[in-house]
């Protein structure tokens, strides 16, 4: 196997995503050929640390931009927040990949998908959500779950996505939430997903937290979809 080189890139713009996250971007400086969902390694320019995290931008924004995004933790209690907690533009970066096998199908014809998030796992589905939408299929749907509404990275972009387009989102609170919150509280649970899945062939992608990855898949498959239809990325955090 050829293992993919690495590019040193410089970093083009840290943006406040979360209390605990910053939308990173990089400008690239060769073509980086990627599928949506896929991940790369990445770290300090420099350093001998290399860490895996997905890449959130779609392969039609990359080529179009010449950038990749990046949904980075910062908080020092994070499983790599310590790494790039001082990461500013006109740093560079160590990036290189894809890795992964996390990812969406080049075809899925005309079956629905449902994505269901965690915290950071809301990077490779934003991608595969961005990259579905220029292509047949039966329908999106994206149950996301953060513990705070402040936890919610993209919200502002995925609640205009499902104003013009078929998206359905659906938020959910684990934690603390105003009384006047709109979205769901609590942890996701099998009637949360079963309305969206009335259509056994649906094809599902679950990435968040390690609790989330090994309980929802069961809840898919006691609502009745294959093993084989249910995708997912452990990496999320």
């Amino acid at each position: 196997m050829i293992r993919p080189r690495e590019q040193i890139l410089p970093v083009t713009s840290v943006r406040r995503a979360t209390p605990s996250t910053r939308y990173v971007r990089v400008a690239l400086d060769a073509p980086f050929r990627f599928r949506a969902g896929q991940a790369a390694l990445i770290g300090l320019a420099g350093s001998d640390t290399r860490v895996p995290y997905s890449i959130a931008t779609a392969p039609e924004e990359a080529r179009k931009r010449g950038e990749l995004e990046f949904l980075i933790k910062v908080e020092p209690s994070g499983r790599w927040g310590h790494h790039f907690d001082r990461l500013a533009r006109g740093q560079t970066l160590g990036v290189r990949g894809p890795f992964g096998s996390f990812v969406l199908p080049e075809r899925v014809g005309r079956r629905p998908l449902l994505f269901v998030a965690g915290g950071t796992g809301i990077s490779p589905i934003r991608a595969m959500i961005m990259h579905a939408g220029r292509r047949p299929h039966g329908g999106m749907k994206l149950v996301y779950s953060a513990r705070t509404p402040a936890d919610f990275a993209y919200a502002s972009e995925l609640r205009a996505l499902a104003r013009r387009s078929d998206l359905v989102l659906k938020l959910h609170v684990t934690r603390e939430a105003p009384g006047r919150w709109p979205g769901e509280r609590g942890r996701i649970a099998p009637a949360h997903l079963a309305p969206f899945l009335q259509d056994r062939s649906t094809l599902c992608f679950v990435c968040g937290p390690a609790a989330m990855v090994a309980d929802v898949p069961r809840m898919l498959t006691d609502i009745g979809i294959p093993g084989r239809s249910i995708k997912l990325e452990k990496w999320g955090s």
